[in-house]
């Protein structure tokens, strides 16, 4: 066991729209989380079960950074919800409503409106070698049936626009298109339908971490695609299993506008720590 966790390791839940976080505030002391670490806290039944980890660490020229890790253990470049979640948290202890953070899709800002927090996301990639694919290809329609869109938000998305989002099987076909040979670091996969008027309902399937009730840079790549297909404009409602996130593609970056909730504080044992290989 890392000898800074001998009195056990604090941590919190929290989530937004339903897409649900364990934090780990790291500032001071520098990163504790391994992979082994993220599977076993990610297990539902044996840990605290998860979507996502966050984990916060110090940052030289920003208010703090951030690192996300999946249930699987891997980790992900990206977490749009967990980056409002932790941001809320900050800016909460700071007596702010706006903050500076890097993460692995670089510098972001996050700030308050009203009940709800905003993170830009930064600007889209939409080029075949940045989602990234295997080969040279037009991201707009990749050759998948289905007919998809590939958009980078700082982790690669595939998402498909459907008559009905409710009747796509996810657990059947997200791991298929997850994993298939077209996405060599694998891909989120959302299927999307229009509702109205700048208005989607969609499911998501998360790399290394299944169906998620909400993913934030799944919505954002979503509201992209719908406007690059003409579906939609640049503002749009998605309805997502877990709730309502809220997108705008601007000329600074694809901002998200979502709900922030904190669920409980714990401390993981000195026992558990210490059982994980």
């Amino acid at each position: 066991m890392d000898t800074r966790l001998t009195q056990g390791l604090p941590f919190l839940k929290m989530h937004g729209a339903g897409n649900d976080f364990v934090v780990i505030d790291s500032r001071g002391r520098g990163a504790v989380v391994t992979p082994a670490l993220a599977r076993a806290l990610g297990d539902r039944n044996r840990g605290v079960g998860f979507d996502q980890l966050a984990e916060i660490r110090d940052a030289e020229d920003a208010d703090f950074a951030l690192d996300f890790w999946n249930n699987d253990g891997t980790m992900a470049g990206a977490c749009g919800n967990a980056t409002r979640c932790v941001s809320d948290l900050v800016m909460t202890g700071a007596g702010r409503d706006a903050v500076e953070l890097v993460t692995a899709r670089g510098r972001l800002q996050a700030r308050r409106v009203g009940g709800r927090v905003s993170v830009n996301m930064g600007a889209p990639q939409l080029e075949w070698s940045a989602v990234p694919l295997a080969r040279a290809m037009e991201t707009l329609h990749l050759p998948l049936d289905g007919d998809p869109v590939a958009v980078g938000m700082g982790n690669p998305h595939c998402v498909f626009f459907v008559a009905d989002a409710e009747a796509v099987d996810l657990r059947g076909l997200g791991p298929k298109v997850e994993h298939d040979p077209l996405f060599p670091q694998r891909t989120n996969v959302e299927f999307a339908s229009l509702r109205g008027p700048d208005h989607l309902r969609m499911r998501v399937w998360e790399r290394g971490a299944g169906v998620t009730l909400a993913c934030g840079s799944g919505a954002c790549a979503t509201a992209v695609a719908a406007h690059l297909r003409g579906l939609t404009g640049r503002k749009v409602t998605l309805d997502l299993d877990g709730g309502v996130l809220e997108i705008d593609w601007r000329e600074d970056g694809v901002w998200m506008t979502g709900p922030v909730a904190k669920v409980f504080e714990g401390t993981l044992s000195p026992a558990f720590l210490d059982a994980i290989a």
